[in-house]
């Protein structure tokens, strides 16, 4: 992908962090709501084109308001497809994950890295809030190809991550000029090392709002491994508390 360097205007400058922490958070509303919400997740993955694999998701997700893990999303996640994955959850509460396999009918704790699918990471299918999660810098302005092929003029963001909990050590995040909808982003291991990047796009209107409606995942070291995240059926929810603990895992029945 080519870029082209925009000269940085006097409102982004570098020494004003807490812009540059607005423009994330406004990003992170874009992706996913404050407001209890539900959504299915399609993932789908491919190698040299040739699709390879096939995961759907259901996800329940609201913002914890008080207790350790305020501002952060909690969620669970229900596993509708394949055939030998039907049954199982995770759970995030903050930074925390488990994973219940109806089969074993034990819970255990996991890591956001750990890989679900292709390049989707754990932590990239639970719903984030990167304003949280990282600390964010404003870098430059530039010209970037889009997930559709279009050049959109952006600003791009250096997140560095606040806790070794965080799914990457650091990313950039390249976000629209007008109303900081994301575009892309790249993450990076603690080496420097690039493992994936991902381009926001299929903009719909859902849930009061113009959003991504699928993320596309690229292997930082082999291009051909590519794994698409759509997002689908999005809803209003009450999602009752007792949902979001890990002791109810072994309990839960699906609507």
């Amino acid at each position: 992908m080519f870029a082209v360097l925009l000269p940085v205007v006097a409102l982004y400058a570098n020494d004003n962090p807490s812009e540059a922490q607005a423009l994330l958070a406004r990003s992170d509303e874009l992706r996913n709501p404050s407001r209890p919400f539900a959504v299915t997740t399609i993932l789908r993955e491919y190698k040299d084109g040739k699709k390879k694999q096939t995961m759907k998701l259901r996800a329940y997700s609201s913002i914890s308001a008080s207790g350790a893990s305020k501002g952060q999303f909690r969620s669970l996640v229900r596993f509708d497809a394949p055939v030998q994955d039907v049954g199982k959850l995770m759970l995030k509460d903050g930074v925390n994950l488990w994973f219940f396999d109806p089969m074993s009918k034990a819970t255990i704790r996991i890591s956001p890295q750990q890989k679900l699918l292709g390049q989707a990471a754990n932590g990239d299918v639970v719903t984030t809030n990167f304003a949280l999660d990282y600390v964010a810098e404003i870098e430059d302005e530039e010209t970037i190809t889009d997930g559709d092929r279009k050049s959109v003029k952006c600003i791009r963001l250096s997140l560095k991550a606040k806790t070794l909990q965080a799914t990457y050590h650091h990313a950039l995040m390249w976000l629209t000029r007008e109303g900081s909808r994301p575009v892309k982003a790249q993450f990076f291991a603690e080496s420097g090392r690039l493992l994936k990047t991902a381009f926001y796009r299929r903009v719909r209107s859902v849930l009061g709002a113009d959003r991504p409606t699928e993320t596309v995942l690229i292997d930082g070291l082999d291009a051909g491994w590519v794994t698409v995240m759509r997002f689908e059926h999005h809803a209003w929810v009450d999602i009752p508390e007792v949902w979001l603990q890990p002791d109810y895992l072994t309990h839960f029945k699906p609507e």
